[in-house]
């Protein structure tokens, strides 16, 4: 999938240029399938089957000269899972001289659940309460997501990434899913709703930036709390004057601090040299205010937060592969195998050998 971003676009004009690409697409084993076009957000989504992204350069650059401003690898079954469709729609316009003409935007509404890791919960409760409890979790999801016309793209045991074109049905989707979790304290469930497009940023997942925003939401709310961004705010702002009750929201200011926080983390927790006097350097911060801000939006402070987000990944490591105790530590950025298992087991409630033995 490419991204390109014209001012002033208009749905006539991609219409001529996606013929003359279906015109050239043979002479570069190339296959054009659809596209997706936001006059509003002069963005542009082409889906072309290639075998290599200078193909589809070379493509575009022959057909009318438009370059793609990015360009990334993505299956046709995700973006469907997305998007709703991969090929053009069936009731796009033909116009008297051949054109499909559409305006269908690729601009979603993401909402991301979260519950905590199954395993852990069998420890605590037990496999038959564990099971119960996330079977009931599982079957009001998916009640509201029908409902609401959302698409289910992932669930993969600790939660649900859910695709909307409507922000006001993703919002209230969720507002219906947070009244009907009754036993959401005894499984952590949370929810953050974020919105963008397809390509956007650093991230060359498709929606990566918009999902991964989402999960940090969640990870700074509490038991059965839904975030929402601010500009999601801003897209239901019609249709709940009365504003969103139990529902967190953001400033923009404190939207750009998150995403600093967490793509901070992100490069360094497995550095075991990155402590609190690191962050203040790589975030441009001083210490007094990086301790404000992150008990602010997290709860925690920011010694807390790294070891955290550290523990997270560890136990993440732990499910991919059986490492022992000791390139665990050391490979999530802990010093002492003795203190990470004495923290791993305050966080969860279980040994980390113990862990590793059910996961594998």
């Amino acid at each position: 999938m490419d991204v390109h971003i014209v001012p002033g676009v208009k749905a006539n004009d991609v219409a001529a240029a996606h013929y003359k690409d279906l015109v050239h697409a043979p002479a570069f084993s190339c296959k054009c399938m659809t596209y997706w076009i936001d006059e509003d957000r002069e963005s542009i989504f082409c889906l072309i089957e290639a075998p290599n992204k200078d193909a589809v350069v070379d493509m575009h650059s022959k057909a009318h000269g438009l370059v793609p401003n990015k360009i990334i690898e993505v299956s046709s079954k995700v973006v469907e899972s997305f998007l709703g469709r991969i090929f053009d729609p069936e009731e796009a316009e033909v116009t008297q001289d051949g054109l499909k003409v559409f305006k269908d935007p690729s601009f979603r509404v993401l909402m991301v659940t979260a519950v905590d890791d199954a395993l852990i919960l069998e420890n605590n409760l037990g496999k038959e309460k564990t099971n119960e409890l996330l079977d009931q979790h599982n079957a009001i999801i998916r009640k509201n997501i029908s409902r609401f016309e959302g698409r289910e793209v992932e669930h993969e045991g600790n939660g649900f990434i859910v695709s909307f074109a409507s922000a006001s049905k993703a919002v209230s989707c969720a507002l219906h899913i947070q009244k009907e979790m009754t036993e959401a304290d005894l499984i952590g469930f949370k929810v953050g709703i974020n919105s963008g497009e397809p390509i956007q940023g650093t991230n060359n997942k498709l929606f990566g930036d918009t999902i991964q925003f989402a999960k940090n939401l969640c990870a700074i709310a509490k038991n059965n709390q839904v975030t929402i961004t601010s500009q999601v705010k801003n897209l239901v702002a019609k249709d709940f004057q009365k504003g969103i009750a139990g529902f967190i929201n953001l400033s923009p200011q404190d939207e750009e601090f998150l995403k600093l926080l967490f793509d901070t983390l992100g490069k360094n927790w497995h550095n075991a040299d990155f402590d609190v006097d690191e962050y203040c350097k790589a975030m441009a911060t001083s210490r007094s205010q990086l301790y404000r801000k992150t008990i602010t939006l997290t709860g925690l402070s920011p010694n807390i937060l790294l070891k955290e987000y550290r523990l997270e990944a560890a136990k993440e490591m732990m499910r991919k592969q059986r490492y022992n105790i000791s390139q665990i530590t050391f490979n999530s950025g802990f010093t002492s195998p003795s203190y990470f298992t004495k923290c791993f087991r305050k966080k969860y409630g279980i040994l980390p050998m113990n862990y590793i033995d059910m996961v594998h």
